[in-house]
């Protein structure tokens, strides 16, 4: 989440917004977004049916996945990142995403 923060002005400014999904309450999300001084929306996922439904549920259904989905303007996936590396994920994002906005 930190190099997500970090690379919100790059991501912001070639049009990528960014949202974190997560089984943790509106009220865990908001003091963690606090904390972590995040600029970005988190979204509640409480029961896990949004979880399910893009398949990161853990089988005890206890944890999702961390998965990185790239959606376009369109709803289309057009990449899931399901092992990143958490100091450069922001920037490798950017890229990913300019690369992409080529094709």
């Amino acid at each position: 989440m930190c190099s997500l923060r970090d690379a919100a002005e790059t991501l912001g400014t070639i049009g990528a917004e960014v949202y974190a999904a997560s089984l943790d309450s509106v009220q865990e999300l908001a003091s963690f977004a606090q904390k972590q001084k995040l600029p970005f929306h988190m979204l509640s996922d409480p029961d896990g049916s949004a979880a399910t439904k893009f398949g990161v549920l853990e089988a005890s259904g206890k944890y999702a996945e961390r998965v990185t989905f790239v959606i376009d303007e369109s709803g289309v996936v057009r990449k899931v990142l399901d092992k990143v590396n958490v100091q450069s994920h922001g920037e490798d994002l950017a890229l990913l995403v300019e690369e992409l906005k080529k094709k």
